[in-house]
């Protein structure tokens, strides 16, 4: 199957990013290269982009697309955008003018079936972004313990019946190992209310989410990572991020609003006698959403969600 991912809020991340001819920029979430494409569009042949990306089959596409500009401008790198530091590092590069990240899962990943994503295709549970890490959907399913569930379930899934699932899980699960999605949709289902079911969208949605989350470290990597990237950016350099759910974009709005304004005094005291120091400012008070034509077009950006912080 092509790589195909369409990609979100496309015009709106690329005016906010701000992008100078001679700049150098970092795709954290590479992909198929869509948004990268259109940064490389926009330079100079003295500017530069890096392309990150886990996923062997991204990387292979975007090589593709990007081969147009030349390796002198694009350089691809199969890595998390957790390891930036180090990937510049490596390519003796200090600082950059922009970096951005499409968060998520891609098309691809989500419609080809046997890299077990979807809960609307039969496969075995997988769910891994890196296909060289070891641990899979499987092994979260048939070895965390029922609590390790459902904390998951609850706090990355935002499940209401995540107590329940966990528990229908653990029970299937001593019978005989969990080992395709439709296997596991079928106890997420057992878990639910039928009159629930009846109303909502997919049953195991948020299971899936959550268990996805936690396969690929999603919100670790991305909490552990904002400041450095941060610190990373030139001045007047600029981080664009598109969120696609709500316990991403809190990460993202609380970090933005820490490195605007990180002041630990007392709302009280005249003067500030903390000594922390603002990073930059917030360009986007409130997140850019997609518009209602492409809500229409790619069902897919409905949740997402831009912000872009600046640096000083």
């Amino acid at each position: 199957m092509e790589f195909s991912h369409t990609s979100v809020l496309l015009s709106e991340t690329i005016d906010n990013l701000s992008i100078k001819p001679t700049g150098v920029y970092v795709d954290g979430t590479l992909g198929g290269g869509g948004h990268a494409f259109h940064i490389c569009e926009k330079l100079s042949s003295k500017g530069r982009l890096i392309g990150l990306d886990q996923d062997a089959s991204a990387i292979e596409a975007a090589s593709k697309r990007l081969a147009y500009f030349g390796t002198q401008m694009t350089t691809i790198v199969r890595s998390n955008y957790e390891s930036i530091e180090e990937v510049l590092s490596n390519l003796k590069i200090d600082k950059v003018d922009g970096i951005i990240l499409d968060l998520g899962v891609s098309s691809y990943q989500l419609d080809t079936a046997e890299r077990g994503f979807s809960y609307r295709e039969d496969a075995r549970l997988d769910m891994r972004m890196d296909q060289r890490q070891s641990l899979t959907a499987r092994e979260i399913v048939n070895n965390y313990s029922e609590a390790e569930l459902f904390r998951i379930i609850r706090d990355y899934g935002e499940e209401r019946f995540a107590k329940n699932i966990a528990k229908h899980i653990a029970v299937r699960r001593a019978e005989k190992p969990i080992e395709t999605t439709f296997e596991l949709v079928d106890v997420i289902k057992g878990a639910i209310p039928a009159k629930v079911r009846a109303k909502g969208g997919h049953p195991a949605k948020q299971t899936f989410q959550a268990i996805r989350i936690e396969c690929n470290r999603e919100l670790y990597v991305l909490k552990n990572t904002l400041d450095k990237m941060v610190e990373l950016l030139n001045p007047g350099g600029r981080i664009c991020i598109i969120t696609f759910h709500s316990l991403e974009d809190r990460i993202v709005k609380k970090a933005f609003r820490k490195y605007e304004n990180p002041c630990t005094c007392p709302p009280d005291f005249p003067v500030c006698i903390c000594g922390a120091v603002s990073k930059g400012r917030v360009i986007t008070k409130k997140p850019i959403l997609p518009s209602k034509e492409e809500c229409e077009r790619n069902s897919r950006a409905k949740s997402a969600k831009l912000r872009v912080f600046e640096r000083s």
